[in-house]
């Protein structure tokens, strides 16, 4: 009449939650036949105390691209003062950790070492991209949702 269902096997969550934390990632996801687990931590940044972060955010990034594209021939790479943090993989760049939520990182913004800037997702599982060094945020290079290509310069910090 009804087929049985197969027990959740609890030390493999445990394994994949104990994984999230070893690798810092904030999801991650398994299928074995038809059973399917995805195990997922919300990370909690000092960013999200700043509620506005992404109501004014998305406004200046697509002006002042153009507007600095407009003034740097399109053969010079566009100088910018600080350290560019390059895209460690290709994937989809997202700038808050969900939907709706305040931004990891906004442009005046002091960051620590290790920080998470933003996340790239690549093959369904979101990578934080973490500051290299402490500095101020000096530019944020992607949209949310912007694809990537490895080595693509994400944000400036100074």
């Amino acid at each position: 009449m009804g087929e049985r269902k197969p027990a959740i096997d609890t030390d493999l969550v445990k394994d994949l939650a104990a994984i999230l934390t070893e690798t810092d990632l904030t999801e991650i996801e398994i299928e074995q036949g038809e059973l399917r687990i995805r195990v997922s931590r919300e990370l909690m940044a000092p960013s999200y105390v700043q509620a506005t972060a992404p109501a004014s955010m998305p406004a200046p990034a697509p002006s002042a691209q153009p507007a600095a594209a407009a003034e740097t021939p399109s053969d010079a790479p566009a100088k910018r003062s600080g350290d560019e943090v390059p895209s460690p993989m290709v994937g989809t760049a997202y700038l808050a950790p969900a939907p709706g939520a305040a931004a990891f990182i906004e442009v005046g913004q002091t960051v620590k070492e290790g920080q998470t800037l933003l996340i790239i997702e690549a093959m369904k599982t979101m990578n934080q991209i973490p500051a290299p060094r402490a500095g101020k945020v000096v530019e944020i290079l992607v949209e949310d949702s912007q694809p990537v290509e490895f080595g693509q310069p994400l944000v400036v910090i100074a």
